[in-house]
């Protein structure tokens, strides 16, 4: 729903927060306005939100369900083909897709499955015509209730497994040059996530996720939030996943996510010094994807990240929040 009403974020009115000196505050529009900006992607570097008020939508019965193709080097080239022209003619706010490839059973399975949404009973033609025209094996698309949707997709959960989250972001390469960019991409990973392939239980998963001018512009629209995506340019968030049996493997797996994600940020900086790709770009980090080391707040805007150093040491001054909680911390001014 993201081109739609945009992030999730976008439609938060209030916040209720505690501060770390106990007090209790709401974080809107018009009551504590920066620090109601710096909690829409700001993580939990501020205080424990408690409650918060949603802007809610009507949802009737909506489309959608899974694609599944061999990953066969033509149907490769198409989909990859397929998701960067998807991403730059966007054919309805209605639609969503979220394009991955699998690789798991020492790549003895390799796969691509596609998550298909569109908000109402069925998409118009030509909405996913490019993506069925391939010709799946598996098509699980149908109308059904947004839950019945959002369960059926839990099959993709491997449960007892540990995972690993990363992601990179890239501008959208122009129609010419996008079959040779987005197939770089995907080599890479295929070949980083090789190195990892007889580690007990590995699934190495891709995710190439369009981000459309339209959710900038709706962001922008609803006040902005911490990404403060510029609204000129079309993107593509790569997500990538691997899961695995055994924590013993997790330091191989460790160095096999930076180098999956190095990787990638490096093949688009080469592509933009090579002026396939354009430079002039701001290219942050998706937190909900982020691995633990990556740097989130360095990607942001710098006004971005000054705003969230003035606001934390405003309502956190001796840092009791630092120390406290996970996640991902504000480097200091």
């Amino acid at each position: 729903m993201s081109t739609e009403y945009g992030w999730a974020a976008n439609s938060v009115i209030e916040f209720t927060v505690v501060l770390a000196n106990g007090s209790i505050v709401t974080a809107s529009e018009t009551s504590h306005p920066d620090l109601y900006m710096v909690l829409k992607g700001g993580g939990n570097n501020f205080g424990v939100v408690t409650s918060y008020v949603l802007q809610a939508y009507p949802q009737g019965d909506i489309w959608g369900g899974n694609l599944e193709f061999d990953a066969t080097p033509e149907n490769t080239a198409a989909l990859l083909i397929a998701i960067r022209n998807f991403t730059e003619n966007y054919p309805d706010k209605k639609a969503g897709i979220i394009m991955t490839a699998e690789r798991t059973l020492s790549t003895l399975l390799d796969i691509w499955v596609l998550f298909l949404y569109y908000n109402g009973p069925e998409p118009p033609q030509g909405v996913f015509d490019s993506f069925l025209a391939i010709g799946p094996n598996i098509n699980t698309c149908k109308t059904q209730r947004y839950s019945d949707l959002l369960s059926g997709n839990n099959w993709a959960v491997v449960k007892g497994s540990v995972y690993t989250i990363g992601t990179e972001s890239m501008p959208l390469p122009n129609k010419e040059d996008g079959p040779e960019v987005m197939q770089a991409i995907y080599d890479h990973w295929v070949n980083v996530s090789d190195t990892a392939k007889f580690v007990p239980g590995l699934i190495a998963s891709i995710a190439f996720q369009p981000l459309p001018k339209d959710i900038a512009r709706i962001g922008k629209s609803k006040g902005g939030d911490m990404l403060d995506l510029d609204d000129d340019i079309d993107r593509i968030i790569v997500e990538l996943d691997y899961s695995f049996y055994f924590k013993s493997d997790y330091d191989q797996i460790d160095l096999t996510m930076r180098a999956t994600y190095d990787g990638i940020a490096d093949i688009v900086k080469g592509y933009q010094q090579s002026s396939v790709l354009p430079s002039d770009v701001y290219l942050p980090l998706f937190m909900n994807d982020c691995f633990y080391p990556q740097d989130y707040f360095g990607r942001l805007k710098p006004e971005k990240l000054q705003l969230a150093q003035q606001v934390q040491a405003e309502v956190d001054p001796e840092g009791f929040w630092k120390e406290r909680t996970g996640g991902f911390k504000i480097p200091s001014a």
